[in-house]
């Protein structure tokens, strides 16, 4: 996940770490990361961390899959998985 600094500071959110990341022109930066910030999407909701590179807000891939949601291109949107409408799914190994 990614958010602006304007968005960090209206959270009041502090930098935990720096995290080295890699820039469409092939550069690396390092960028702040902060958190944990709770994201919700409708009944659903996760916490996760964000780097703060940029102006704009990228969700990711992690919350999504914390809170069991899929894009729909066709409708260009995202929505909860179909196949578990009423809670977040999730598959894990299971070991007795």
């Amino acid at each position: 996940m990614c958010i602006p600094e304007h968005i960090a500071v209206q959270l009041q959110l502090e930098a935990e770490t720096m995290w080295e990341v890699s820039v469409g022109d092939g550069r690396s930066v390092g960028v702040p990361h902060a958190g944990p910030v709770q994201v919700s999407f409708g009944d659903r909701l996760c916490y996760v961390g964000a780097l703060v590179p940029g102006d704009e807000v990228l969700l990711g891939s992690v919350p999504m899959a914390d809170m069991d949601l899929i894009v729909n291109p066709g409708r260009k949107e995202v929505t909860v998985d179909p196949v578990s409408p009423n809670l977040p799914h999730a598959r894990v190994k299971w070991m007795s």
